[in-house]
């Protein structure tokens, strides 16, 4: 599936919004992806997820035993990916501020990759991964529906994304004066801006 493809489906499911946004991560961006929308879609977010599972089959990372995803963006796919990699889903959730793994058991030296939604600068996923290699996991790369850093992301790991989109973010005192003329919105589920 192609970077057009994928974002090809977020248009049509209403999920690609351009305006003033405030990201998850505080920054500010002309383009939000709003992955909800398209989730509503379980024929999209199937094909999606299959791509997805695809990719991370001719990535070449060897045995994967869990997939592992943050709540609650990566529930959807992380779970949908799974089921196409024939393999459990497991996720991550806060407690305390923190990414814990709390409703399951990890074994020692489990083989995992993470899925997200979308990364942006990978701090979700660097925060999962320290979560799941201090319960002795090896992971091995975290994947994504779309990586909009354009591979600038750092996870600490590997990351293999169903499709690339550089979209440009800015910090709120260093806004081009285009977006600073528009209202800015929070769509996002953290409260970080």
């Amino acid at each position: 599936m192609t970077r057009d493809q994928v974002l090809d489906i977020f248009r049509e499911a209403g999920a690609f919004l351009e305006g003033h946004f405030i990201l998850t991560s505080g920054l500010r961006s002309p383009v939000f992806l709003q992955k909800a929308r398209v989730f509503m879609y379980p024929e999209k977010t199937e094909r999606l997820c299959k791509a997805l599972a695809e990719k991370i089959k001719s990535a070449n990372l060897g045995e994967i035993d869990y997939i592992v995803s943050p709540a609650l963006g990566g529930l959807i796919p992380g779970y949908e990916t799974a089921r196409h990699l024939n393999v459990p889903a497991m996720w991550v959730e806060r407690e305390g501020g923190e990414f814990r793994l709390r409703r399951f058991e990890l074994p020692e030296g489990a083989r995992v990759i993470i899925v997200e939604d979308i990364v942006t600068t990978g701090l979700s996923s660097r925060e999962t991964v320290n979560a799941l290699r201090a319960l002795g996991a090896d992971v091995k790369a975290v994947c994504c529906l779309i990586d909009r850093s354009g591979g600038e992301a750092d996870a600490g790991v590997p990351i293999v994304a169903l499709a690339e989109y550089k979209v440009p973010a800015y910090e709120a005192d260093k806004l081009p004066p285009e977006l600073a003329a528009i209202p800015a919105v929070k769509p996002g589920s953290r409260g970080l801006a």
